[in-house]
């Protein structure tokens, strides 16, 4: 009877409390996760690798001033590609990015902002991307319409943030741009991309940037203790 006993004991280990802690181990690893570097990367040594980061620019925006990528420090990033005149994919994009904007409005996201460029410069001109934001209710503090000369716009998409940019003779509008949104960390590592005429990809982009905001926040504790800048 006391092996049968031990056997069973056994077996409710085994189909129970083992598959159980497995399960909270897994949702434990879940909570403490954290997002994906993507890019080239350099192995410098163990525990040592840097990451590929989305240089810097230089472009107009929607006021006709200057932005750099100065004006992104501190900021997580949420950036697209469009063009005004474009009628398949670019509706959708920026009413997406308008709904991200909108459910993003409280002061715990005051480091998010929202950068779309269009591929489009010659006819997107600042005055244009004004009118266009301001149909979108845009922000002018959170949202940013930039604008500049086409080489510069179609490298930053195409080798700063990994995505296709620039014209096509082939196609009816003349441009291409990938509709990905890119997720960059304030240290400009790019973290994520989401496609932007998705729903679903919306929510996972808003769950993956709190995220994002959590690991800025520890690591800019981590920062204070011991007086480095984050």
């Amino acid at each position: 009877m006391a092996s049968k006993g031990k056997k069973i004991i056994l077996l409710i280990i085994l189909l129970v409390l083992i598959p159980g802690a497995i399960l909270l181990g897994l949702g434990s690893k879940s909570h403490y996760s954290v997002l994906p570097y993507l890019g080239v990367r350099e192995a410098n040594g163990p525990g040592d690798t840097t990451y590929f980061t989305v240089p810097s620019f230089s472009f107009i925006d929607e006021d006709s001033l200057p932005f750099t990528d100065k004006e992104t420090q501190g900021k997580v990033l949420v950036v697209d590609f469009f063009f005004t005149r474009c009628t398949t994919i670019c509706p959708r994009m920026s009413a997406q990015m308008q709904q991200l904007q909108l459910k993003l409005d409280e002061p715990k996201f005051s480091d998010v902002l929202f950068l779309s460029h269009t591929v489009d410069p010659e006819h997107d001109t600042p005055a244009v991307l004004k009118e266009y934001a301001r149909k979108l209710h845009a922000d002018p503090k959170r949202w940013k319409f930039l604008t500049g000369k086409a080489p510069d716009i179609y490298r930053q998409g195409n080798l700063g943030y990994l995505l296709s940019a620039g014209t096509d003779p082939a196609s009816a509008e003349q441009f291409v741009h990938s509709p990905q949104f890119v997720l960059v960390d304030k240290q400009h590592h790019i973290r994520g991309m989401y496609d932007g005429t998705s729903t679903d990809a919306m929510h996972e982009l808003v769950t993956d940037l709190k995220l994002l905001l959590h690991e800025e926040e520890q690591r800019a504790q981590q920062a204070a203790r011991t007086g480095n800048r984050p």
